[in-house]
């Protein structure tokens, strides 16, 4: 696996153009096509070769969430002691039931530090079940509850074992963002080419998608036996959210069935970024323009199915199983489905 750097060709002010995005998703409703979801996307073999591009896979894009494995192997580079399913919630964008906050507690106890160091926005949980019984407890929104808080917990974490400031770990200049920084441009091979703030107050570096795709595949096929630390770290990371995958999302949430299903990895990100990885390591990366992000998971699934990465009645139970469905009175009425 080669370290070299690749400069974006793509305007760092902006993402691609709806000119130059192309249709990879629609839903339909009593047999009328009701959305069109335009975007970008491409597909990487095993090796890292492109099987299919779509659109402007090499514009620049804010990769949301779907940047949480790298943060992740940052934070463990950077010091933090964290068990197998730790190390999975630190790359989750998780729903908040008690299992999850659970484990978030135990990093932050094992750090030496309290929720009060976490520096995400307050939430409630985003599982209705886990809202409900903290509102009857007498709770209130909480950073801990908070989607990302998995991911601040192991920054923190870092933080504290390599001696650096807790205060502002979420600043772009502190050490910590700038060693996760590194890590994003030696594993997508590309310089960072614009840094904005993410929804839960974290720096999020903007690459292109083709480098979020070699980014998520070289973690895909990274070995535990490296002679490099950076890929050994890889593939714990990648491997710990594989046999975790109920800390990613939630059990019965989109991310954690298509892991369940196709057995491989997924990862979601806000406004219609989506990550997803096959067993044998194809990996995809997808933009959808508008968004969407359930329209991103259906082309990144439909994509892997359209090279023979995930078996077709696979993909169809995956496709049933996260719930691609448009309903009306009550009743299916319609799908969400890939174009491709």
């Amino acid at each position: 696996m080669s370290d070299s750097v690749r400069v974006p060709r793509m305007s760092t002010t902006g993402t691609f153009e709806a000119v130059h995005a192309v249709e990879l998703a629609v839903s339909d409703r009593n047999g009328f096509v009701e959305n069109r979801h335009i975007g970008s996307a491409v597909v990487l073999n095993p090796d890292g070769e492109r099987l299919t591009s779509l659109g402007e896979p090499d514009a620049v894009v804010l990769p949301r969430s779907t940047l949480k494995p790298f943060q992740a192997i940052a934070s463990l580079g950077a010091g933090a002691q964290l068990d197998d399913v730790q190390i999975a919630i630190a790359t989750a964008s998780h729903a908040g039931t008690a299992e999850h906050v659970a484990v978030v507690r135990e990093v932050l106890a094992r750090a030496g530090l309290s929720e009060d160091a976490l520096l995400c926005p307050p939430a409630l949980p985003a599982d209705v079940d886990a809202s409900a019984e903290v509102l009857r407890s007498g709770g209130t929104p909480a950073p801990v509850y908070m989607e990302c808080s998995g991911k601040h917990a192991g920054m923190l974490a870092a933080c504290v074992a390599s001696g650096w400031s807790i205060r502002d770990y979420i600043d772009p200049q502190h050490p910590l963002q700038q060693h996760v920084k590194d890590v994003v441009e030696r594993l997508t091979g590309e310089k960072v080419s614009h840094v904005a703030v993410d929804g839960c107050g974290a720096p999020v570096f903007a690459i292109t998608l083709a480098g979020l795709a070699r980014g998520v595949q070289r973690m895909a096929m990274s070995a535990q036996q490296s002679p490099f630390a950076l890929y050994r770290t890889a593939a714990t990371v990648y491997r710990c959210a594989r046999e975790n995958a109920w800390a990613i999302s939630g059990r019965g949430r989109p991310d954690t069935v298509l892991m369940e299903t196709i057995g491989g990895y997924a990862k979601a990100g806000a406004d219609g970024a989506m990550t997803m990885s096959a067993s044998d390591g194809t990996t995809v990366a997808v933009k959808v323009l508008g968004g969407s992000v359930p329209a991103a998971r259906v082309a990144a699934l439909g994509l892997l199915m359209s090279v023979g990465a995930v078996a077709p009645d696979t993909g169809a139970l995956a496709m049933d199983r996260m719930g691609a469905v448009v309903t009306g009175g009550g009743a299916e009425v319609g799908r969400l489905r890939p174009v491709v």
